[in-house]
């Protein structure tokens, strides 16, 4: 995680235009969803033949193994984020350490660092961040929830058992070829206007699969659902640097506050997705989840079907609820853009003149 926060922040190094930077962004998404669909591919022909040749109708003692390990691809998944979102705050200070280092082409060459904490209540008092960091929190929440309970949803309530992985593998390169997609549609109508296409677009798609869930429905759902994935893991990344400059230019004295922007994004997405996983779990003990039963009750079915479909969109709504009071429209960015490339402007000229003051001075001595 340590890694995933540092070349997250430096995007905003790599280039004062707000188009290349969505550009890099956009690049980015597209090779860590191509590692993962990777992964899942390799995963999935290892496990494939496992899952779907030990049937609870012959062989209960498989079916009950099959069962231990359904249960702890919703248990293990739940501690590993809560160690992701305890250690990906470290970052930030040391982050803050390493990043001054490189030029801040807004920052005022005389500016002093300002001390964590102080960076802190300044960030957290922003509020397009806060905004923008609860939105799409909730709507992690969302993919989450639908994540950590498909394989179960697909094994006991839907009848797919066999062909789960292969279904995954459609999510991942639905998502994998719709990101150039979004990647153009939020040049052409805004970042915002983008994330409300993209995101709500799952929802109806989601009941669906939980009304009907045969095989030809499941690959519809899969191919749409990578759609709106693509849109929630590049929209964000996207939409965070613009929140980052907003902020350099309500506090043009400070700088060095990138890490602590990306750090605590991270850390609140990571945590929320701990807590997510945890209540999943305790919702399927409550209804009566048996690890090493063949099948399910009917309370767990029920369970599974909630998870997967109505309380995502729940959380979808609420998030973009709050994301209709985001203030940076495509207007603002622009404005933002004009009046930081003017404080860049004259920084360069401020420094050109205390050089020539400088040798003035040297010539004269």
């Amino acid at each position: 995680m340590c890694f995933h926060v540092s070349y997250s922040a430096l995007t905003m190094f790599i280039s004062t235009d707000q188009k290349e930077r969505d550009s890099a962004t956009a690049y980015r998404m597209t090779v860590e969803v191509m590692g993962t669909l990777l992964g899942a591919a390799i995963q999935g022909q290892i496990v494939a033949s496992a899952h779907s040749q030990k049937h609870c109708s012959s062989h209960n003692m498989s079916a009950g193994s099959l069962g231990n390990s359904s249960g702890a691809e919703t248990v293990v998944p739940f501690q590993e984020n809560l160690s992701q979102a305890v250690s990906v705050s470290l970052p930030a200070q040391e982050l803050r350490v390493f990043i001054p280092h490189l030029s801040d082409p807004y920052g005022s060459k005389t500016d002093e660092q300002v001390p964590f904490v102080q960076g802190f209540l300044k960030v957290m008092g922003h509020g397009p961040y806060i905004i923008l960091t609860a939105a799409f929190l909730l709507i992690t929440v969302a993919v989450q929830l639908t994540q950590s309970n498909f394989v179960l949803f697909c094994t006991y309530a839907a009848g797919l058992r066999e062909h789960f992985q292969n279904i995954v593998v459609v999510i991942l390169v639905s998502a994998l070829l719709s990101i150039p997609f979004w990647q153009w549609f939020l040049k052409r109508f805004g970042k915002k206007t983008a994330a409300f296409c993209g995101i709500t677009w799952i929802m109806p798609f989601s009941m669906l699969l939980v009304f009907i869930p045969n095989l030809v429905v499941a690959y519809i759902v899969a191919v749409s659902s990578g759609l709106s994935i693509a849109a929630s893991l590049l929209l964000p990344w996207s939409m965070l640097p613009d929140v980052v400059d907003d902020f350099r230019l309500a506090n043009s004295s400070s700088k060095g506050h990138e890490a602590i922007f990306y750090s605590f994004y991270v850390f609140f997405v990571k945590f929320a997705a701990g807590i997510t996983l945890g209540v999943s779990t305790l919702c399927l003990q409550f209804a009566g989840y048996e690890t090493r039963g063949c099948s399910q009750p009917p309370p767990v079915v029920y369970t599974l079907k909630l998870l997967i479909g109505a309380a995502p969109i729940a959380f979808i709504v609420t998030g973009l609820m709050i994301l209709v009071l985001y203030p940076i429209t495509e207007d603002v960015r622009r404005r933002n853009k004009l009046c930081l490339d003017e404080l860049r402007c004259v920084e360069i000229i401020n420094a050109q003149l205390g050089l020539e003051e400088t040798n003035g001075c040297e010539y004269y001595l």
